[in-house]
């Protein structure tokens, strides 16, 4: 077992959410689903799922149906590291979709439950934290100027000038 887990908080979205992750990332699953028994939180019903345990490439995290109390924020957001502009793409798509469109900008996203995503090159703090101010500059500048989805060869090629 990991150390540390992180718990994502929905209002009853849950499963659904734990469902939509998996069905995008390699090497994962759905673990364990627990109910909310009779003692339960006032606002869900006997049976309604409490928890979703669930893995991400490996990685654990819990998915609880709280309620409406809680909402997320971009203070949080997951980072998907992607090695070529193609695996880029998949992770923009699939997880923008039914996000908030103006929540895209220079690489992040909001998706469908209102989750914040960086979806970046796994390159690109290499880039922005190189010994050579100017060249850490350019890729900033760069990225700074994508106002959604990044492109790994502008920034690249904003590097290497």
């Amino acid at each position: 077992m990991q150390k540390i887990t992180t718990n994502l908080w929905f209002n009853d979205e849950a499963e659904e959410a734990a469902k939509f992750y998996v069905s995008i990332f390699n090497n994962s699953s759905i673990n364990r689903i627990t109910r909310y028994g009779k003692n339960r939180n006032k606002s869900m019903s006997e049976g309604k799922v409490m928890t979703v345990e669930f893995e991400l490439d490996g990685q654990h995290f819990v998915a609880l149906n709280g309620g409406p109390r809680y909402k997320f924020s971009e203070a949080i957001s997951f980072i998907v590291n992607c090695d070529t502009q193609e695996e880029l793409d998949f992770y923009w798509e699939r997880l923008s979709e039914g996000g908030d469109p103006k929540a895209q900008v220079c690489g992040w996203l909001k998706d469908t439950y209102g989750v914040s995503w960086q979806i970046v090159p796994s390159t690109l703090n290499d880039m922005i934290n190189d010994a050579n101010p100017d060249k850490a500059e350019r890729v900033m500048n760069a990225l700074l100027q994508m106002k959604a989805k990044l492109n790994i060869n502008q920034l690249t090629k904003a590097y290497e000038e």
